[in-house]
């Protein structure tokens, strides 16, 4: 019988996939806290269907019917999203938003994380690229991380407690500071001034003291440009937690102050009161006995 020799099989060469490299923006966010790393990527991928849902907006503001109900709807599909990321990333802690309320962390934890998946509704259902998400995580009382993002403009603030304030741009992250102007004069002043009637009084009766008063409609931005120094002080008279938690800790880690207007500075008097007035250190001495005030009328 014939001896078959073996033949030698080469083995066929594999095409390894090459990993695609990470972007300057990934290895910023590589770099954060486990965190932040975790609320940052959840409003990234939170904010690409925001982008998409402004944009249908857009064409809907020519229509009869307008936007509202679609705008409605989208933000309670954010919310929903927001909050099914964050609870695959930390499935013990709490949860606090406009839609599904309070939702309690397992037994135990005190940790919490604050929603508000589209702040400036007005703006958004206008198609007005002045809008955000807004979170924050909360370990009892104490606002421990904040992140504010404008999907639109791809502006994302951050801070953590005891680490500072920053604004991650294409070219790196900016440390935030509030500024240092003095003199009401040469300050500008951010405002929802026109939301009720007793906002209209507390901003009429100092409006002539700043060099010119911004009512933008949206609060967590407006106290992210009063950190990066864009604006010199912020007074709001309606709000929610969900509204300011993320923006209390920005302007704190900025160097700036913030209290309701007795003066209280922890974040629950603040919702208490519906008061916030948030400065420099020199302004907020300047203008928390105007606000007291305003108070007693």
């Amino acid at each position: 019988m014939p001896v078959i020799a073996k033949q030698k099989i080469t083995p066929r060469t594999r095409t390894l996939r090459t990993k695609r490299p990470e972007t300057r923006e990934e290895k910023m966010i590589s770099a954060l806290s486990p965190t932040l790393n975790v609320m940052v990527n959840a409003v990234r991928r939170v904010g690409q269907n925001i982008v998409h849902d402004f944009r249908e907006v857009s064409n809907l503001q020519i229509s009869e019917k307008g936007p509202g109900d679609f705008v409605s709807n989208a933000d309670l599909y954010s919310e929903k999203k927001l909050i099914e990321i964050l609870h695959e990333a930390r499935p013990e802690y709490g949860f606090f938003s406009e839609e599904c309320g309070e939702r309690p962390g397992v037994k135990g934890c005190d940790y919490c994380f604050i929603v508000d998946p589209i702040d400036g509704t007005n703006n958004f259902i206008h198609a007005v690229p002045f809008f955000c998400i807004s979170l924050a995580l909360m370990k009892g009382k104490n606002v421990i991380a904040g992140v504010i993002f404008n999907p639109v403009t791809n502006e994302l603030y951050y801070a953590e407690k005891g680490r500072g304030a920053f604004l991650m741009t294409p070219t790196g992250n900016m440390r935030l500071r509030v500024s240092g102007r003095r003199q009401l004069k040469h300050c500008l002043l951010a405002s929802n001034g026109c939301s009720s009637d007793r906002t209209r009084k507390g901003v009429k009766d100092i409006v002539g003291d700043f060099a010119s008063v911004r009512y933008m409609g949206s609060c967590a931005l407006e106290m992210a440009m009063l950190a990066a120094g864009q604006v010199d002080a912020h007074i709001e008279l309606r709000f929610n937690k969900w509204d300011v938690a993320a923006g209390y800790l920005l302007v704190q880690e900025a160097g700036g102050k913030i209290s309701s207007f007795d003066g209280k500075t922890d974040l629950d008097a603040l919702v208490a009161t519906h008061t916030m007035l948030a400065a420099n250190p020199a302004l907020h001495a300047a203008l928390l006995p105007k606000m007291m005030k305003s108070l007693m009328k």
